[in-house]
């Protein structure tokens, strides 16, 4: 289990594969799923424990077999039918149906939720365990096949490629497989009165499979301020490497979002969000960038979020410069500025769970980035970005393997990275950006 969700996971086993066939029926909210979990156990095992929150279990099975299993406080403890040996594989296989809702967390309602008419799940970080038994830690990555029936009108979104749509007695149903390995967290399942819109993304020797899904009366705008995509793609693949995903879906949901979402995949805006005078473009910019860093490459532990946010935030100040607005410098400088007044009371590398989602974890963590970049140059700066994105595709990172990652490239045989990201990364203080050399 990590750190700041204690309760979250079990690191006895680890899944392998998700495969969830799903009824869903927008009137009522009412949810009827099987989740068949391909499980490795990682220790000697008599029984395993997945994480379901506010559902009902109906029966549980272990390679066919009847299981018995207990179901409180959002875990279900499965009791295998023989103990188990370290690397053994289970099918386990459970039942369950009910309303779903989000669940109360630390960081406010987390998971599936009704929208007026239709259905988003917003799971960072602890959200997953509304709708699907799992095993809810952000390092247990897994493949999906993800099925869901709905009412005649509605559209599915779920990570992958849509592999089958069929319709049956007013229902249709649609299947999703995703087969790059993916956290709880960044699996999803949108559902709307929506029209989808391919868009050519990425290049022709590497082309990107975009959609743009939205509402009929939202799409003009849509349309409008996503039209940048295509150039963003191709702005972060110079500078990070390969698009990590044969495809990017982008969904705009009818009802207003406090904030946008990123899934494996896919990104949520709300109705706010697409205005059509391109006033979120940063927020796209932000999105897109999270399928390099922090679905692609994973955190190992949430207290290095500033991985994923971070390197988020540094891409829209990279796209801004390259779009010919202003520079990342320039934004450094004036984001430094903001910063230095207080408070000064969050270590960025650890912020613990209370303040992982504080905005200054997401500009400290670009600081950070831009005070490497400036200190070791940009040759050597972006050839990190994409090392790190290449050797690390589809796993899981710390702070440390990113230190380790720029001592190697850069050759570096004293401590002076170690020092540079123990001052941004490590304490309260608010360092100085080192002055503007070969990185500028």
């Amino acid at each position: 289990m990590t750190s700041y969700a204690p309760g979250s996971g079990d690191e006895t086993w680890s899944a392998e594969s998700y495969d969830l066939e799903l009824a869903y029926r927008v009137a009522t909210n009412r949810l009827d799923g099987t989740a068949t979990v391909t499980a490795v156990a990682a220790t000697r095992l008599r029984s395993l424990q997945l994480d379901l929150v506010g559902l009902r279990v109906e029966k549980v099975r272990v390679d066919g077999a009847r299981a018995r299993s207990r179901h409180t406080a959002g875990k279900l403890t499965v009791t295998l039918p023989e103990p188990v040996e370290a690397g053994a594989r289970l099918v386990v296989r459970v039942d369950y149906s009910g309303t779903p809702a989000p669940r109360q967390s630390p960081w406010g309602e987390l998971g599936w939720e009704e929208l007026d008419d239709g259905v988003i799940v917003a799971a960072q970080p602890t959200g997953a365990p509304t709708w699907f038994p799992c095993n809810d830690r952000p390092a247990d990555k897994a493949s999906y096949r993800i099925s869901v029936s709905a009412e005649h009108g509605y559209t599915v979104v779920c990570n992958g490629e849509l592999t089958d749509r069929r319709t049956t007695a007013g229902k249709v149903t649609w299947t999703y497989v995703q087969p790059e390995p993916t956290s709880t967290y960044l699996a999803t399942v949108q559902i709307g009165r929506y029209e989808t819109v391919p868009v050519a993304l990425g290049t022709e020797a590497a082309p990107v499979a975009g959609l743009i899904v939205a509402p009929p009366e939202l799409h003009d705008r849509a349309a409008h301020d996503f039209a940048p995509l295509d150039r963003m793609v191709s702005c972060f693949v110079d500078a990070f490497g390969p698009y990590p995903f044969p495809g990017y879906t982008v969904v705009v949901t009818a009802d207003e979002l406090e904030i946008p979402l990123e899934a494996q995949g896919a990104a949520v805006f709300g109705a706010n969000h697409v205005d059509g005078r391109s006033g979120t473009e940063r927020l796209i910019a932000h999105e897109l960038a999270h399928q390099w860093f922090g679905n692609s490459v994973g955190l190992a532990d949430w207290r290095d979020i500033w991985l994923n946010e971070g390197f988020a935030c540094y891409a829209e100040w990279l796209w801004s410069e390259h779009d010919g607005g202003t520079t990342a410098h320039a934004h450094a400088q004036r984001t430094r500025l903001r910063l230095a007044l207080p408070p000064h009371d969050i270590v960025v590398g650890d912020p613990g769970p209370d303040a992982m989602f504080d905005d200054r974890v997401y500009k400290r963590g670009a600081l950070t980035l831009h005070a490497l970049r400036l200190t070791i140059g940009d040759e050597a700066f972006f050839t990190v970005l994409r090392e790190w994105t290449a050797r690390h595709r589809h796993g899981v990172v710390s702070t440390d393997d990113f230190v380790e990652l720029c001592d190697e490239v850069t050759d570096t045989t004293d401590d002076s990275l170690a020092l540079l990201f123990a001052a941004w990364l490590d304490e309260t203080a608010l360092p100085t950006l080192p002055r503007r050399g070969a990185g500028g």
